[in-house]
């Protein structure tokens, strides 16, 4: 076993700002989609992933990595949102094991109405509160954190060029 290498203090107040934060967005913005839209923060990422996406569908599999979801929650999620008309399922004719999730005009128009408040409550709550630089050092040190590790790889459809510019 190696050698524990403890957080020092900056790195203990980093890390608590944070988690912090982090949750606390989280669940405010849970709390504003649910309220005002009847969404979920995962089922909003999942209409923005998808409204981003090439002929807004995508591949089950490659969506739940870019989610960093469970293929089974994804599927869960997915039957969920099927049933309101937000999204469909479609198999592939050449790989009928391949399943995609495309975005239906519903779940579109659901989207465009929840957009501008979810957008609006990210800003208020972060980044009005930073300045430009910080917004940068922030991108650029979670861009860092979030790559694969060894062991781990990247997910076709998972870097943030496939967000749409509603998935903020």
């Amino acid at each position: 076993m190696g050698h524990t290498r403890w957080l020092n203090d900056g790195e203990k107040r980093a890390w608590t700002a944070f988690t912090t934060a982090h949750a606390l967005l989280y669940r405010r913005l849970e709390q504003r989609l649910k309220r005002d839209h009847g969404l979920s923060g995962l089922q909003y990422e999942i209409l923005a992933r998808l409204s981003g996406a090439p002929e807004r569908e995508m591949r089950m599999a490659e969506l739940a990595g870019a989610l960093v979801n469970s293929k089974s929650g994804l599927t869960y999620q997915i039957g969920q949102m099927e049933k309101s008309g937000l999204v469909r399922r479609r198999t592939c004719p050449s790989d009928e094991r391949a399943v995609y999730a495309v975005l239906a005009e519903e779940g579109m128009a659901l989207l465009e109405r929840a957009a501008p408040d979810h957008v609006g409550l990210v800003r208020e709550l972060l980044f009005d509160a930073l300045t430009p630089d910080q917004v940068r050092a922030l991108a650029d040190g979670l861009g860092e954190a979030s790559r694969p590790t060894a062991g781990e790889t990247a997910c076709p459809g998972s870097g943030p060029e496939a967000a749409a510019d509603l998935s903020a």
